[in-house]
């Protein structure tokens, strides 16, 4: 385990967000942190928090230490270690939310004797007291992060541990062939036959089983997280911007009857069956008439190649022209769903022409003004980026690139471990294979943490979580 050398330390931070508010939190974590507190609060008649009981709650008022003049009216929240966030003696000065009067209670703790804390620091110790594992502390960030429903629901679960029960099977596991092994190595007079050599593979396997498991819901849970870009693309008038406000339910771009009428890229935001989603508009220009529309084109196609899905919007009512097969062309290799839109009007397209070079499977006919319609493309839109996939699993979804990395590595290790007990490599090799694939996982937990690495993770905290 990482030793940290601040952990004797009285830290302080503003805990609520820049800005008015009703409330602003000034938390108080370590050793002195009740002391700290008792110089800068006065309870109401001769009440101290060193004399009160943990997990309550007292009026008071915040003043200054070195002249006494009150700074604010203030309820304080004690809680004793090892029953707190961090698992130290933690205060919570709540004030009003004015940041001016915020600051200036932080500074009287400040002076007081705390210091100010780290991005992070607050979670970082209670990963290294043993609070929490180092799993539960990246769910706070992703908890704090969450774009959507799903993804939220999928960090409360990792936040409450179900992660690190899973590791801990596949650890122990591991560890029980990991003994074996090593029992049959200090002890070769016994020796090993086939049949054991066998057993031991079968046991590997499993275990190995389970972390691919784990990474088969790397992209479900990377989608919840991260989202998928989404670009509508299409000749002018074609229903674009309709497709767009019908899909956020709102009216954010410009719909009429004037072709070219976006003449620029258009980026909102949406959520589609709880997936968060970036839908860009593009302009539906081919032959730029001004250095606008120049621009407008090569942001287009910068979007095209950047998408995780492309909708290809064809007109229905009117025949293909000469511009809906460029597209097509340009499109053959991109990831495309063809949106045959205006199906409430009489149809003029050829359909058969895009069926011929997308397939049946890529193709669905809608109308931008039908919610069914629309609810049809969005679940389209779910399959294509999705499959089968269920995002709302109660299962744990993998999303975090360092966990994936370190389950790929114990995951090569575990198959190389097996290869090499079937070509009779010495046992010692395959000790190694399986230790290493242990030590995957417990850098996963934070059982076994490289200090530049666990620095780094706690960076991207804000201050005073």
């Amino acid at each position: 385990m990482y030793q940290y050398k601040g952990l004797e330390d009285t830290i302080a931070a503003i805990a609520t967000p820049a800005g008015q508010g009703g409330i602003g939190i000034i938390r108080i974590s370590g050793n002195e942190a009740i002391s700290v507190a008792d110089a800068v609060v006065r309870l109401e008649g001769e009440k101290t928090l060193a004399r009160s009981q943990s997990h309550t709650i007292h009026h008071g008022w915040a003043v200054n230490a070195k002249d006494g003049n009150v700074l604010d009216e203030v309820l304080v929240a004690m809680m004793r270690a090892p029953k707190s966030y961090t698992a130290e003696d933690v205060v919570e000065i709540n004030c009003h939310g004015g940041m001016t009067v915020i600051r200036q209670v932080l500074q009287a703790v400040l002076t007081a004797g705390a210091r100010l804390a780290l991005p992070g620091e607050f979670t970082k110790r209670a990963f290294l007291n043993g609070r929490m594992d180092l799993t539960q502390a990246e769910a706070v960030v992703d908890i704090i992060q969450a774009k959507t429903e799903g993804f939220l629901r999928q960090s409360q679960y990792q936040l409450k541990g179900e992660l690190s029960t899973q590791l801990k099977s596949i650890r122990e596991g591991l560890v029980e062939v990991y003994t074996h092994v090593e029992a049959l190595i200090n002890f070769p007079e016994e020796g090993i036959g086939s049949q054991s050599r066998q057993q031991i593979v079968d046991r590997i396997s499993v275990q190995d089983k389970e972390v691919s498991r784990l990474l088969r819901s790397s992209e479900s849970g990377r989608i919840l997280k991260e989202g998928i870009r989404i670009v509508l693309c299409g000749k002018s008038n074609v229903g674009k911007s309709s497709l767009l406000n019908a899909i956020l339910k709102e009216q954010r771009a410009i719909v009429t009857d004037i072709a070219g009428t976006t003449r620029d890229v258009l980026e909102e935001s949406a959520q589609i069956k709880g997936i968060p989603i970036a839908l860009v508009d593009t302009a539906g220009i081919l032959e730029p008439r001004d250095l606008i529309e120049e621009e407008a084109v090569k942001r287009s196609h910068l979007y095209i190649k950047s998408a995780d899905l492309v909708l290809f919007v064809l007109d229905r009512s009117r025949p293909l022209e000469e511009q809906d097969m460029a597209l097509m062309e340009q499109l053959k290799t991109s990831r495309v769903l063809v949106v045959v839109n205006k199906k409430d009007l009489e149809g003029q397209m050829d359909i058969s022409v895009p069926k011929r070079i997308f397939g049946q499977e890529h193709i669905i006919e809608v109308s931008a003004f039908e919610s069914r319609s629309v609810q049809e493309l969005e679940a389209k839109i779910v399959d294509l980026i999705g499959g089968n996939k269920n995002f709302d699993t109660h299962d744990i979804l993998i999303s975090n690139i360092r966990h994936i990395k370190a389950l790929e590595a114990a995951q090569e290790n575990l198959q190389s471990a097996c290869r090499l007990m079937n070509e009779n490599i010495p046992m010692e090799f395959v000790s190694e294979e399986i230790k290493a694939a242990v030590n995957q996982l417990d850098a996963i937990t934070g059982r076994n943490i490289d200090e530049d690495l666990l620095e780094s993770i706690f960076s991207k905290f804000c201050i005073g979580k």
